[in-house]
């Protein structure tokens, strides 16, 4: 694992999911994706990454392209932040599949997604994530996103898992923070906030950090708002959260995640680019509104790429 980590914070404290950068043709910028990993983690302070989540267009990017995409990240910043490949997907099988793959390409961890679409019953969530964390050697980050997935990972469930020894955290999207309370006492389950809304919710009640979208662009002010919210000082974790407030509400909450991203990316003039359909680009209208908000929530926008 790499050594920003800690025994209560499996996968360091801040990570974001990252996107998968496209030339302007639509294929992979493996180039930009090494840039904006090591943007990411030496300017931005991210202990971590997500590479091939729902942000990264993993619906729409091919195996081998996950492939070539996490060795390209691996290599870039591996040797200083965790690495972990999302390798989830509606049919076990071929989650496995990923997973072995991911394994092979030096990842240091997986994020798992609840099987979507389909809507299998628990003891199916229970037989799929099992099978997953038996499958390699590499600790699993399951992803509970009930509103995409169509299914909640139950608390009953998340305790039955937490018994796995490569099962060791919990990306959350659920938004439920007392059921969760309950999960954190009965286990060893490390939570990250999986919806930056929450933030700062989810560290009162015992959250390791957070993955993260908005840390694309204020990943250093996250990682601040950790920082002294555990040394105490709430006060100041508090105002960081309500500076960023304009950004988180650009991103998370006017379109889908990575069309906000992307847009915000392209005005900073980091690797951004286009999405695949059925993602399209984000409209001027939105991007004229990301940059005052970007600006307003105190992100420095170059004039060159306004």
């Amino acid at each position: 694992m790499a050594p920003s980590t800690t025994s209560d914070a499996p996968f360091g404290r801040l990570l974001t999911a990252m996107v998968t950068p496209m030339t302007a043709e639509g294929a992979v910028d493996y180039d930009g994706a090494a840039r904006l990993a090591t943007h990411l983690v030496d300017e931005q302070r991210h202990d971590g990454l997500v590479i091939s989540g729902t942000t990264g267009e993993s619906p729409t990017t091919s195996d081998a392209e996950k492939d070539r995409l996490l060795r390209t990240v691996v290599e870039a910043v591996g040797d200083r932040a965790a690495i972990v490949a999302g390798v989830g997907t509606y049919d076990t099988e071929h989650t496995l599949a990923l997973a072995r793959q991911a394994e092979a390409a030096g990842a240091h961890g997986l994020l798992v997604v609840t099987p979507y679409y389909s809507k299998p019953p628990q003891e199916g969530l229970l037989a799929h994530f099992g099978a997953v964390a038996d499958a390699t050697g590499l600790p699993v980050m399951l992803y509970d996103i009930p509103g995409r997935a169509g299914v909640p990972i139950t608390s009953e469930t998340l305790v039955r898992l937490g018994d796995h020894p490569r099962i060791v955290a919990v990306k959350d999207a659920k938004g439920d923070l007392f059921a969760s309370s309950q999960v954190m006492a009965q286990t060893e389950l490390a939570f990250y906030s999986g919806d930056d809304n929450l933030n700062l919710p989810w560290l009162s009640v015992g959250a390791a950090g957070f993955v993260s979208v908005v840390g694309h662009v204020v990943g250093t002010d996250l990682h601040e708002m950790i920082d002294t919210y555990r040394a105490g000082d709430v006060g100041r974790a508090l105002a960081i959260h309500r500076r960023l407030l304009p950004v988180v509400t650009a991103i998370m909450t006017r379109t889908q995640g990575a069309i906000a991203v992307k847009a915000a990316l392209n005005l900073l003039g980091l690797p951004g680019g286009p999405l695949r359909r059925p993602l399209v680009g984000a409209s001027p209208e939105f991007t004229a509104q990301l940059r005052e908000d970007l600006l307003m929530g105190g992100v420095k926008v170059p004039e060159a790429h306004q």
